[in-house]
């Protein structure tokens, strides 16, 4: 029998909702025919907004949205994608298949989507290929509610009140599509970058006075383990600073994509064996990894932990599936995808003292994406149904837990224990527990004792079916979340058996 202890009473860190974050990017059809479609579309949709969509999003309660990249985002240039739609200028994706890029998705339309959606806006700048001046204006254009040229070219264009950004990224990737930069490089282009994002909501009589609802600015972070960025980055941004600098970066990313087979093979979303099975899982665990070593070196320069850790890409990275552009990233879904999402979300929830946001990549058509469209039909994901498992998470209070694992795997260099967990107190006071099973094949005994607490009601829901299991276009709901029915209340907590390859959510009010 295996122990599950869940100690109620030991409240640690909260977990930000923005962890359950998502990113979309000019990428294959992430966007077109993804999430917009156009107003004079047959495909039912608001203001050029796919209604299943939005809808299926609004469901898992996407918190935040990041926008428009990604390497796309390091050639954009903000006022091509304004404007009257048959006079926006025309581009060639350079990075995702060369193909033309109309504009017709721009700032307006990325506002109007995070509207319907609900969620915050997470903005790109562009700092690989663009000016100060002209990430300084889109701030100005997006922000500013008085006269200034850009708040009035923004009404020009339709939109009288300025929108909320609620957080902008200085920069993406810029070790790599970014500009191939060096840290002490690029943090000497985040100081100067910075210092002209403007926060138009602040109260510019009081320069002293901390704006609660300001703008938060993201710096580039590193790429995997190359932990002479983080330092390097933060060296500079500390520089000079008298320790200060957290003011004016709130956050430093971290990119790591899960490659089975290696970045150049990959290997097939769909096609797989058990060892390649526990070798996606293995390199999924690996995230924890970089988190503590990127998290101690933050530590030194940042032992407050003001600057959040912001892992806005991640998730698996496949071989394209045949027959598809291979410049889309268009990848299918299975169990195997569901749980690492419920692997990386338990080590996110587990390290929200320091993760403050992270964005699976991407949200619709592209790598591990949630739902998946093809002209008017739609599908939800095995990666969609976790995260509305885990959904419940979202600023939820970290409580302390622990379970008993053994070692399990077919590779000395693949073994992976056989369970994940994590556990939290939400703002109604239930508490919310989530497990995954990672071994293919075997079941587990589990007795969980919760501390703090009297178990009175419970609810328990299930992610199970073989890894290769996955949504059709004809068969949408093949792999879907059903009642669990396994589990029982016993003196001090409760008791169930996880099936192999399984995502499990328990509420207990």
């Amino acid at each position: 029998m295996v122990k599950y202890i869940i100690n109620t009473e030991h409240k640690k860190s909260k977990i930000n909702r923005e962890i359950y974050g998502h990113f979309s990017e000019h990428l294959g059809r992430c966007i077109y025919g993804g999430m917009y479609v156009g107003e004079n579309s047959d495909i039912p949709n608001t203001n050029g907004m796919r209604n299943d969509v939005v809808e299926a999003l609004r469901e898992i309660r996407v918190p935040v949205l990041r926008w428009p990249g990604g390497c796309f985002a390091d050639e954009y240039h903000w006022k091509d994608g304004i404007g009257p739609k048959e006079s926006r200028k025309k581009m060639v994706n350079t990075n995702w298949g060369g193909v033309v890029e109309d504009n017709s998705f721009g700032t307006h339309e990325f506002m109007e989507l995070c509207r319907q959606i609900g969620c915050k806006t997470y903005i790109n700048g562009n700092v690989g290929s663009g000016s100060v001046q002209e990430m300084s204006e889109w701030i100005e254009y997006m922000t500013f509610g008085g006269t200034s040229p850009m708040a009035e070219l923004r009404r020009a264009n339709g939109q009288d009140e300025p929108w909320k950004v609620d957080y902008f990224g200085v920069g993406n990737e810029n070790w790599g599509c970014g500009g191939n930069m060096t840290p002490e490089y690029y943090g000497n282009l985040y100081r100067r970058y910075q210092t002209f994002l403007k926060d138009y909501r602040k109260d510019f009589s009081d320069p002293d006075k901390e704006n609660p609802d300001r703008m938060r600015k993201i710096a580039c972070g590193a790429n995997v383990d190359d932990y002479e960025w983080t330092d390097g980055v933060l060296k500079t941004l500390f520089r000079h600073c008298e320790g200060r600098f957290h003011g004016n970066a709130d956050g430093l990313s971290l990119h790591y994509y899960v490659h089975p087979e290696g970045w150049q093979i990959k290997g097939s979303a769909t096609e797989f064996d058990e060892k390649a099975w526990y070798k996606t899982l293995a390199k999924a665990l690996y995230i924890e990894t970089l988190i503590e070593r990127h998290a101690a070196i933050m530590d030194q320069y940042d032992p407050e932990k003001k600057i959040g850790m912001i892992v806005d890409e991640w998730g698996t990275w496949y071989t394209v599936e045949p027959g598809t552009h291979p410049g889309f990233l268009y990848q299918q879904n299975t169990m195997r995808d569901a749980l690492v999402a419920g692997i990386s979300l338990n080590i996110f929830n587990k390290h929200s003292d320091r993760v403050k946001m992270a964005n699976i990549a991407q949200i619709v058509n592209v790598l591990q994406s949630v739902i998946l469209t093809e002209g008017p039909k739609m599908l939800k994901t095995p990666t969609w149904h976790v995260f509305n498992m885990y959904k419940h998470h979202q600023d939820a209070t970290l409580v302390d837990s622990y379970i008993e694992t053994e070692t399990i795997g077919e590779e000395e260099e693949y073994l992976v224990p056989n369970l994940t967990e994590s556990a939290s107190i939400d703002p109604d006071g239930k508490l919310q527990i989530t497990v995954t099973n990672l071994s293919a094949t075997q079941s587990y005994p589990v007795e969980t004792l919760i501390t703090g607490r009297k178990v009175e009601k419970f609810s328990a829901e299930i992610l199970c079916e073989e890894m290769h299991a996955k949504n059709t276009f004809d068969e949408p709901d093949a792999v879907k979340t059903k009642a669990f029915d396994g589990v029982e209340k016993v003196h001090g907590g409760l008791k169930f058996e996880i099936p192999a390859c399984s995502v499990v959510h328990i509420t207990v009010e």
